[in-house]
C-alpha cells in the first residue's frame, strides 16, 4: 500500500512539473507577441535557453541551497521510492526557472544575450532558492519566530512572492538599470507607442500559462493526498476576476484582456488552499486592477519602459497576493484561517528585499564588469539579426 501511495504520489507531482514546464512555452509565446517583430527569434531561444540555464544552476548549486538535498548519490539511491525526489527536484525547478522567464519579458528588446545567462545561472543558483529556503523549508528560524509572534508562519502556498514577487522585483531592477528602449520616450517626454506585434501570439502565451497554471497551484500540493478541490476552484474563480477587471478598466484593451487572468493567477497563489472562492474573485480582480493601473503609470508616468509589464504584473500582483492571503484567508472571511497579516505582510517584505538587494548586485556588477545592453546599432537591427542572425520569418 505504502509503494502504491508512492508512485502515485510520483505521477502526481511529475504531472504538474510537465505542466509547469508547458508554462514556459507560454512566456514565450506571450513576448513574441508583444514585442517588435525584428525580436521575436530572440525572446523564443531565450526561454529555452534560460530553462536549460536553470537547470544546471538549481541541480548543482540552488536545491541544495533551498531544501538541504543535494544529488551526489548513486542512481540506486536517487531512484528509491519510485525517484520522489527527483521529481519533486524537477517540479520546484519549473517554479525557479520561471525567475528568469519573467526577466526576459521586462528586459526585452535590448539586452545582451550572454550577460543575462550568466544573470540567469546566479540568481536560480544563489538569490532565488536563499529566499525559497527560508519561506518553504524553514531556514534560518525566520517561519518560527513568526508563527512565536504573530501565531502563524508566512504562508504562500504556490509561490505569490516565493516565484512572481521575487521575479518581477528583480526585472524591474533589471530594467531600470538597462534603460528604456532607444526611441521609446521623447526629449520632451512624449511616449513613442510600440504596439504588440502579434496578438494571437500573445493570446496564445496567455492561454497556455492560464491552463498549466491549474498544475502550479493544484500540484503545489506535492502528494496525492493533499490535492484540493478547493486550490482549483479558486484559481478559477481569481482568473475569472482579474479578466473582468481588466477588461473594464482596460476598456477592452487585448493586452489587458490577456494579461488580466495572469493577474489574478499570480495574486491567488499564496492563499489559493485556505480562501474562500468568494474571496478568491475579489483577490484576482483587484489584481486585475492593480495591473492595469500600475502598468498604465509605469509606462506612461514613470518612464520605466518594462516591455511586458512584468513588475505590475508579477512583482506588485505577487505582493498583493502574499497580503490576500493574510485577509482572506482568515475565518472571518470565510477562509479556512491558520494565517496571520503580520507575518504574511512581514514574508512579503522580505521576499521583495532579497529581490532587489540580489538583483542590483547580480546586474550592478554586470554591468559594470561586461555590460548588459546591446549597442545603438543592434537594438536598431533587432536582437534576432544582431544576436541569432536570423530573422523570425523569411521574407519570402
Amino acid at each position: 500500500m505504502e509503494a502504491l501511495v508512492t508512485a502515485n504520489d510520483v505521477l502526481f507531482v511529475l504531472l504538474g512539473a510537465i505542466m509547469v514546464l508547458v508554462m514556459h512555452a507560454g512566456f514565450a509565446f506571450l513576448e513574441v507577441g508583444t514585442v517588435r517583430k525584428k525580436n521575436q527569434t530572440n525572446a523564443l531561444v531565450k526561454i529555452m535557453v534560460d530553462f536549460s540555464v536553470s537547470t544546471i544552476a538549481y541541480f548543482f548549486i540552488g536545491y541544495s541551497i533551498a531544501h538541504g538535498i543535494s544529488f551526489f548519490s548513486s542512481a540506486d539511491v536517487l531512484a528509491a521510492k519510485n525517484g520522489v525526489e527527483l521529481v519533486k527536484f524537477f517540479f520546484l525547478l519549473t517554479f525557479a526557472a520561471a525567475i528568469p522567464a519573467i526577466i526576459s519579458g521586462g528586459i526585452a528588446e535590448r539586452a545582451k544575450f550572454n550577460p543575462q545567462m550568466a544573470a540567469t545561472f546566479i540568481l536560480v543558483g544563489l538569490v532565488y532558492p536563499f529566499f525559497e529556503g527560508i519561506a518553504w523549508s524553514g531556514h534560518y528560524g525566520i517561519q518560527d519566530w513568526l508563527k512565536l509572534t504573530f501565531g502563524a508562519p508566512f504562508r504562500d502556498f504556490a509561490g505569490s512572492v516565493v516565484v512572481h514577487a521575487m521575479g518581477g522585483w528583480i526585472a524591474v531592477v533589471a530594467v531600470v538599470l538597462l534603460g528604456a528602449r532607444r526611441g521609446r520616450y521623447s526629449k520632451d517626454g512624449r511616449l513613442h507607442a510600440y504596439p504588440p506585434s502579434n496578438i494571437p501570439f500573445l493570446a496564445l502565451g496567455a492561454w497556455i500559462l492560464t491552463v498549466g497554471w491549474f498544475g502550479f497551484n493544484v500540484m503545489s500540493a506535492q502528494s496525492i493526498q493533499g490535492i484540493s478541490g478547493l486550490v482549483a476552484v479558486n484559481s478559477l474563480m481569481a482568473l475569472v476576476g482579474g479578466t473582468l477587471a481588466a477588461l473594464v478598466l482596460g476598456k477592452n484593451d487585448p493586452g489587458f484582456v490577456h494579461n488580466g487572468p495572469l493577474a489574478g493567477l499570480v495574486a491567488v497563489c499564496a492563499g489559493s488552499d485556505i480562501m474562500h472562492p468568494l474571496g478568491a474573485l475579489v483577490t484576482g480582480a483587484v489584481a486585475g486592477v492593480i495591473f492595469v493601473l500600475t502598468f498604465t503609470l509605469t509606462q506612461n508616468r514613470w518612464k520605466i519602459d518594462d516591455v511586458l509589464g512584468v513588475w505590475p504584473l508579477h512583482g506588485l500582483c505577487g505582493a498583493w497576493g502574499g497580503i490576500a492571503a493574510g485577509i482572506f484567508g482568515a475565518k472571518s472571511l470565510g477562509g479556512l484561517g491558520d494565517v496571520s497579516l503580520m507575518s504574511q505582510l512581514i514574508g512579503t517584505g522580505l521576499g521583495i528585499a532579497v529581490a532587489v538587494t540580489g538583483s542590483f548586485i547580480v546586474y550592478g556588477a554586470l554591468k559594470k564588469i561586461v555590460g548588459i545592453r546591446l549597442s545603438a546599432e543592434e537594438e536598431f537591427d533587432g536582437a534576432d539579426l544582431s544576436i541569432h542572425k536570423i530573422n523570425s520569418m523569411a521574407d519570402d
